[in-house]
């Protein structure tokens, strides 16, 4: 039995090991009835052995996107919730900072007014008539106001004092808790990566090698000798598609790039409306055509083909039609190709500065570059679908810092690249 060999944490190059019939053992195989009918029930088993194997590895690369996101989102959560702590902390020890003063600036007047003993003053001055004993009751009872009145802003300013400690406090944890999720994250999006390479991986040497299986199959059930030569055609002609696919790919991101370029000269200036793939002076280009259709921020549940979002929108989207070409927004290092649950066919781009961006809800085949490539801006990337939880073909842009999102639209304008 021949076996099928799978390692989804290996290389791509390696993610199948398999033991193909070759073109002598056909020969020997075809001139010996019974030997001809084992090798094509084989050569059957093989073909099937790749669909499954395809099958498989495509299922844990949706299941790591999955875990990726979800790790993301933890992330992103974790970085709102220290940022929110930390201006509660920040607004709370400015309260702390002014009742401390009032409290200082109260138990200075009450210093002035009676010295060391403002009692004994008190009833020195109020001996000796009856004026004196109304005056003297006047002044105590305003005094006790004023002592009153000092313990409650002293009260006051020591529980905005401990306010502020708690906050603080909590401010450090979630900054913890924060880096351990962004952790989290990496090791998810290398885990992620690594079985999106290996169901690629599958996915090509299945098709490869189903070309020549197909063919071998026919040979051994065909007794014409121009069957063998169908087989060697069928191999060369594998190898034509796969350049001409190439060659056009490549005519249509230079022909993209060219209508972008046009586009801009006919404008004049930057601004809302530039062509997708638009590239202004300081590098950044329009991620897609398409006017927004949704802002950054809190947002209602969203369900589409492959679940529901969260309730957080961490990007911008622009509703580009269906098979639209998407650009990239900067140049930079392909830091992520895959799936990534409700984001569908996603990619995440390292452009450098900490900075990042990703393009998610790609269609199925729609990935144009490979994990670690490097890309310029305005170079086609992606082709605009509407995989993962989308209610119809749009681009899901998103711009993150240091790996927290940020509102992209005044980021690409400030970078004269403006979305819609």
């Amino acid at each position: 039995m021949i076996a099928l060999v799978v390692s989804l944490a290996g290389p791509a190059h390696s993610a199948l090991a398999v033991d193909y019939p070759t073109w002598d053992e056909l020969q020997q195989a075809k001139s010996n009835t019974a030997a001809a009918a084992a090798k094509v029930a084989e050569i059957k088993t093989l073909i099937g052995g790749l669909q499954d194997q395809v099958a498989a590895t495509e299922a844990e690369a949706e299941a790591k996107g999955v875990a990726l996101q979800d790790a993301q989102f933890a992330f992103d959560a974790a970085t709102r919730r220290a940022a929110d702590l930390a201006a509660q902390a920040k607004e709370s020890a400015k309260t702390a900072d002014a009742a401390t003063r009032q409290a200082g600036q109260l138990a200075s007047q009450l210093y002035r007014t009676g010295g060391t003993d403002l009692s004994v003053n008190l009833l020195l001055q109020g001996s000796g008539n009856g004026a004196g004993a109304e005056q003297l009751l006047s002044k105590l009872g305003s005094m006790s106001k004023l002592v009153e009145r000092s313990t409650e802003i002293y009260e006051d300013a020591q529980t905005a004092e401990n306010t502020a400690r708690s906050l603080g406090d909590q401010a450090e944890a979630a900054k913890k808790v924060r880096e351990q999720r962004r952790v989290e994250a990496q090791k998810a999006m290398a885990e992620a990566q690594a079985a999106a390479d290996a169901a690629a991986a599958a996915l090509a040497e299945s098709q490869a090698k189903s070309v020549e299986l197909k063919q071998q199959l026919a040979f051994l059930q065909d007794t014409e000798a121009k069957t063998a030569t169908a087989y060697k055609e069928g191999v060369a002609e594998r190898a034509r598609i796969a350049a001409a696919k190439e060659a056009a790919r490549r005519a249509a991101e230079e022909a993209a790039r060219e209508a972008a370029a046009e586009a801009a000269a006919e404008s004049g200036s930057s601004g809302a409306g530039l062509g997708g793939g638009y590239v202004g002076d300081e590098g950044w280009a329009v991620p897609a055509n398409g006017r927004i259709t949704d802002g950054y921020g809190p947002r209602a549940v969203i369900c589409g083909n492959d679940g529901c979002s969260k309730g957080y929108h961490s990007g911008t989207d622009l509703g580009a039609g269906c098979g639209a070409n998407i650009y990239a927004a900067h140049s930079g290092t392909v830091d992520y190709a895959g799936r990534m649950g409700t984001y569908g066919n996603f990619i995440l781009l390292d452009n450098g500065g900490g900075v990042s961006t990703g393009y998610a809800h790609i269609v199925d085949g729609g990935i144009h570059v490979d994990y670690g490539e490097h890309v310029e801006a305005g170079e086609v990337i992606a082709s605009v679908g509407e995989t993962g939880a989308a209610d119809g073909c749009h681009l899901h842009f998103e711009v993150r810092i240091n790996g927290s999102t940020i509102d992209a639209e005044p980021f690409m304008a400030d970078r004269g690249a403006p979305l819609g």
